[in-house]
């Protein structure tokens, strides 16, 4: 199965109302689901608080913010994800990032910048203690009955006492199991202090890179460092991302796939030409083996969102190669992933 989402980043866009637009746009392409980055290092609307608007307005779509676990909150993070979640109904992930200068540091005062090895094993142990805590409501702990005045069963709820380098955490959460159990967790792999990370905790692997080869490789990594961490190497998606520039429609500026396919620049692996182009190397990655599917930014994003979802999507879906309708309701379903079992399901509180 081939998986495909893209970025809906707008550097100076303030409305809830262009986000909206876009998500929708790649809903009509049947996307697995859209991101919308955030970080400390520059001015720009909280992602999370974004996409919670986008998702009234949106049916099917999953929703990725980015959420930096330096200088936050782990609880606050997994009971926000968590919210998302169940407002969208199921289509919520979270994309981990670090902060790792002391200029952002200084925003908070709570400590100063740290090495990106220390910050990526402190986002595992956020990773892994959001996961706890989603699992520290079973399922079933609401039972609303009205005549006893119980309206959770207390057996059902879980401490997950949780002691890391940095924080320790007691729970159970404040916000019911979400209804995919565990939202989708997204990780950049393309470098190698999150590589480690994204093998253990992700869903969801990005990798930057100008070839298959390269992309195959890096993916052949994480899945055997997966398997070395106990899951199934078979249930991480690997996505190449790609910036794209689709300005001159069927005519590329520069030779395109057939010229050699991305190139590496100051903001990484970058594709331009037409959509067409587009369409054979997406098709031609995946055929080999390299990728599950992609990640794509479009370098001007109406322009390139719209040339991406009706030139190389209907491409793609006209040659029968990728999907023409959601077949399930989460993203989870969208990704062919299992919703995950409890970890603490029948234990006694």
């Amino acid at each position: 199965m081939l998986h495909l989402s893209a970025a809906v980043d707008q550097p100076s866009a303030y409305d809830a109302g262009s986000y909206v637009e876009l998500a929708r746009l790649a809903e009509h392409g049947v996307l697995d689901f859209v991101t919308l980055d955030e970080t400390f290092a520059r001015p720009g609307l909280d992602a999370l608080a974004v996409l919670s608007r986008v998702a009234p307005a949106t049916g099917r779509i999953g929703l990725v913010p980015t959420i930096t676990t330096t200088h936050t909150e782990p609880f606050h993070v997994q009971a926000a994800v968590a919210t998302l979640d169940w407002v969208s109904r199921g289509r919520a992930g979270w994309r981990l990032d670090v902060s790792t200068t002391e200029g952002e540091a200084r925003l908070f005062g709570r400590r100063h910048a740290a090495p990106a090895d220390a910050l990526w094993r402190e986002a595992g142990e956020v990773a892994d203690v959001a996961a706890k805590l989603w699992d520290s409501w079973e399922d079933d702990a609401e039972i609303r009955d009205e005549p006893t005045g119980r309206f959770i069963d207390r057996d059902k709820l879980h401490h997950v006492d949780f002691h890391g380098t940095e924080f320790s955490v007691r729970g159970p959460s404040i916000v019911p199991r979400p209804p995919q159990g565990h939202p989708v967790r997204v990780v950049d792999a393309s470098e190698g202090q999150a590589r480690d990370i994204a093998a253990r905790y992700a869903d969801v692997a990005l990798v930057r890179s100008v070839s298959a080869a390269q992309t195959r490789a890096v993916r052949d990594q994480l899945r055997a460092a997966a398997a070395r961490f106990g899951r199934d190497p078979g249930a991480l998606r690997v996505l190449a991302a790609l910036v794209v520039d689709l300005g001159d429609g069927e005519h590329a500026a520069e030779p395109g796939h057939g010229g050699g396919g991305p190139r590496q620049t100051a903001q990484g692996p970058l594709y331009r030409g037409g959509p067409v182009d587009l369409a054979d190397l997406i098709v031609s990655w995946h055929g080999e083996g390299a990728v599950d599917g992609f990640h794509l930014t479009p370098a001007e994003p109406r322009r390139d969102l719209e040339r991406l979802v009706n030139g190389t999507v209907a491409l793609l879906q006209h040659r029968g190669l990728f999907r023409t309708f959601y077949p399930g309701s989460t993203l989870r379903e969208h990704l062919g992933l299992a919703r995950p079992v409890n970890q603490y399901a029948g234990e006694a509180s």
